[in-house]
C-alpha cells in the first residue's frame, strides 16, 4: 500500500467520520433545545430510588444521544448540591442503557446499501420545517434533529465507502488476524484499543459507528467487536471525568462511579464471556437466520450478522449489568468515596470558579447549565461577604476591625473578577447557536452577574463608611444602632430569598416573596429618614453623626434595589 494510498484513505475517513460527528451533534443539540431546561429540571427530581434514577438517566440520554452529556450533567448536579452520589450512580447506569439507542439506529437504518434510501427525504423535510416555522424554535429544533439523522445515516454510508477492501491489501489483513491471534489476550488488547480510541475521539457513538462498518466490511470478527464495545464503554468515561476536574469531592466522585461501574461490569462479562456470546449468538441467528461467526464468503454469511450481534451485545451489556449492579450502589458510592477522599479546607481567599473553569462543553444547554451552578457560587459568595459587616460594628479594637475590613476588601475583589469571568463566558455561549429561550437566559443571567457585582461594591462601601465614622471617633446611641441591625436583617431576608431563587429551577422564581421583601426594606428606609430629618431639626445629634447613619441606611436600601433586580431579571426575561 503506497503512502499515497494510506493518505487517501485517512482522508476519506477522517470526511466520513466528521459528518457522521456533525450529524451526532446536530440531532443532541435539536433534541436538547427542544426540551429546554425541562431536561435539567427532571433530572434535578431524582428521587433516592435507584429504580427512578435508572429510567431517568435511560430517558434523557435516549432524547440527547448522548451519555457523555448525561454524564456531565450528572457531575454538576452533584457538585451543585442537587442530586445525591446515589442518585448520580443510578443515573448513570440508565445513561449507559440509553446511550445503546444510537447502535440500534446505525444497525437497522445506517447499514447496508439502502442506508442512504430516506436521508435526502428527511433532509427535506427539515428544511421545509425551517422555512416554515422560521420563527417557532420548538419546530426549528426538530427541523435540526431530522437533519442530523440525515447526515448521521449519509456519515455512515460514507463510512462504508472509506473503509478499503483488504483483501486488496493481504497485508492490512494478515496483521488483524495476528492480532485476533492469541486467546483471551486479543479480547483485553482489543478492550484497551476501544477504549483508547474513545478517550481519543471522545465520542463512543462514533468509534461504535466505526466498529459496526468493520463488522459489515468483514474486517474484524464477533470476539473482536465485543471486545472493542467493552472498551468503548471504558473510554466514555473520560469526558465525565475530564469534565470533574475543576468540581468539587462530590463531583469528582460521581465522575469517578461512572469509571467504576463501566469497568467492573467489563470484569463481570469477561468472567462468563463465552456464554454471554452464544447467547447472542442464538439470539442472533433467530433474528437474521445467520450466525454472527460464520466466516466471510461461506455458505450461511450474511454481512447484517455481526452487526446486529454487536448491538443486541451493546444492550445486552449495559442492561444485565445495570440490573445486576444496581443492588449494589452503596458499595459502589462507599468504594469511590474511597478513592475519592475528601481534601483539606481550602484558604478562604482562594479564588476558582468551580463550574466553567473547566473544559468547554459543546451544547449550549450544558455550558449554560454550568453558567447558572456558578452564578449560584457568585450568590454565596455575597452571602458570605454580607455576613462579615456585623463585625465591624463589634470589634473590640483596631486589629479586630481591620481583620474584618479586609477580608470584605478581598471578597470585593473576588467578585469584581468573578463577575468579569462569567460574563466572558455568558458572552462566548451568546455566540453560538441558540433558540429565543436560550437567549432570554443569557440575558437574565447576565443582568445577574451584573447586579451580585454591584452588591460586592455597596457592601464593600458600607464598610468603607463604617471606616470613615471610625477614624472621624463618630458613635451611635443605642437607638441608631437598633434601627441599623434592623435595617441589616430586612435586608438579609431580601438576600436569603434571592439567594433560594438563584438555587431554584429558573422557572419557579417566587417573586412575590422578593418582591414583599424589598417592600420593607422600602418601608423601613421612608420611616428611619422621617425620624433622621426631625432628629437632625432638634438637634438630638449632630451632622457628622446624621450624615454617616444616613449614609449606611442608604447603602442599604441601595444593597436590597440590586437584590429585587436579581428575582425580576429571572422572572421577566427568563419568561
Amino acid at each position: 500500500m503506497s503512502f499515497t494510498e494510506v493518505l487517501t484513505i485517512v482522508i476519506n475517513f477522517a470526511g466520513a467520520l466528521a459528518v457522521f460527528l456533525f450529524g451526532m451533534k446536530l440531532m443532541s443539540d435539536g433534541l436538547q433545545k427542544f426540551a429546554g431546561n425541562k431536561m435539567r429540571f427532571v433530572m434535578g427530581k431524582v428521587t433516592g430510588s435507584p429504580l427512578s434514577g435508572i429510567l431517568t438517566g435511560a430517558a434523557v440520554t435516549t432524547l440527547i444521544q448522548s451519555s457523555s452529556a448525561t454524564t456531565v450533567m450528572v457531575v454538576s448536579f452533584v457538585n451543585a448540591g442537587l442530586l445525591s452520589l446515589a442518585g448520580a450512580v443510578a443515573v448513570i447506569m440508565g445513561a449507559n442503557i440509553g446511550t445503546t439507542v444510537t447502535a440500534w439506529i446505525i444497525t437497522l437504518a445506517g447499514l447496508g446499501e439502502g442506508s442512504g434510501t430516506f436521508s435526502l427525504p428527511m433532509a427535506l423535510g427539515a428544511v421545509a420545517l425551517l422555512f416554515m416555522f422560521s420563527k417557532r424554535d420548538r419546530m426549528k429544533s426538530i427541523g435540526e434533529f431530522v437533519i442530523g439523522l440525515a447526515l448521521l445515516l449519509v456519515g455512515m454510508g460514507l463510512l462504508q465507502q472509506a473503509m478499503p477492501n483488504l483483501e486488496e491489501y493481504p497485508d492490512a489483513l494478515e496483521a488483524l488476524a495476528r492480532l485476533s491471534a492469541y486467546g483471551f489476550w486479543s479480547i483485553l488488547i482489543f478492550i484497551v484499543v476501544g477504549a483508547l480510541l474513545t478517550c481519543v475521539v471522545q465520542a463512543s457513538a462514533a468509534i461504535m459507528a466505526i466498529t459496526l462498518v468493520m463488522c459489515y466490511n468483514g474486517w474484524i470478527g464477533m470476539d473482536a467487536a465485543v471486545a472493542l464495545v467493552m472498551g468503548q464503554n471504558i473510554g466514555t468515561t473520560i469526558t465525565a471525568n475530564l469534565a470533574a476536574m475543576v468540581a468539587n469531592t462530590s463531583g469528582k466522585r460521581a465522575a469517578r462511579a461512572h469509571l467504576v461501574f463501566n469497568v467492573i461490569g467489563v470484569l463481570l462479562t469477561l468472567v462468563v464471556f463465552r456464554p454471554v456470546l452464544d447467547l447472542i449468538a442464538e439470539m442472533t441467528v433467530g433474528l437474521t437466520g445467520s450466525n454472527p461467526y460464520t466466516a466471510v464468503g461461506a455458505e450461511g454469511y450474511s454481512p447484517t450478522a455481526i452487526p446486529m450481534a454487536l448491538s443486541l451485545f451493546h444492550t445486552f451489556f449495559n442492561v444485565v449489568n445495570t440490573a445486576v449492579l444496581a443492588w449494589f450502589i452503596p458499595g459502589i458510592v462507599k468504594l469511590v468515596e474511597w478513592l475519592v477522599k475528601e481534601p483539606p479546607e481550602e484558604e478562604e481567599y482562594v479564588y476558582k470558579l468551580k463550574y466553567i473553569g473547566g473544559r468547554w462543553m459543546n451544547t449550549p444547554e450544558l455550558n449554560m447549565q454550568a453558567a447558572e451552578r456558578e452564578i449560584a457560587e457568585f450568590s454565596k459568595r455575597i452571602l458570605r461577604m454580607y455576613s462579615f459587616l456585623p463585625g465591624l460594628r463589634t470589634a473590640k479594637d483596631d486589629e479586630e476591625f481591620e481583620q474584618v475590613e479586609e477580608r470584605i476588601s478581598k471578597y470585593e475583589e473576588i467578585a469584581d473578577r468573578m463577575e468579569m469571568e462569567i460574563s466572558q463566558f455568558l458572552t462566548r455561549i451568546s455566540e453560538g447557536d441558540l433558540s429565543h429561550e436560550g437567549s432570554q437566559r443569557i440575558s437574565a443571567m447576565l443582568c445577574v452577574v451584573d447586579n451580585l457585582e454591584s452588591m460586592g461594591d455597596t457592601i464593600y462601601q458600607i464598610a468603607v463608611t463604617r471606616k470613615n465614622k471610625r477614624e472621624a471617633a463618630v458613635h451611635f446611641d443605642q437607638h441608631l444602632n437598633d434601627n441599623l441591625e434592623e435595617m441589616t436583617q430586612a435586608v438579609q431576608l431580601s438576600l436569603d430569598i434571592m439567594n433560594n431563587n438563584l438555587n431554584t429551577d429558573y422557572d419557579h422564581i417566587d417573586l412575590s416573596a422578593a418582591t414583599n421583601a424589598e417592600e420593607a426594606v422600602n418601608v423601613l428606609r421612608d420611616r428611619l429618614r422621617e425620624e433622621h430629618l426631625n432628629a437632625l431639626k432638634k438637634g438630638v445629634y449632630d451632622f457628622s453623626i446624621g450624615n454617616a447613619y444616613s449614609s449606611l441606611y442608604a447603602l442599604y436600601e441601595k444593597l436590597g434595589d440590586f437584590v429585587i433586580n436579581v428575582s425580576e431579571a429571572l422572572t421577566v426575561k427568563y419568561k
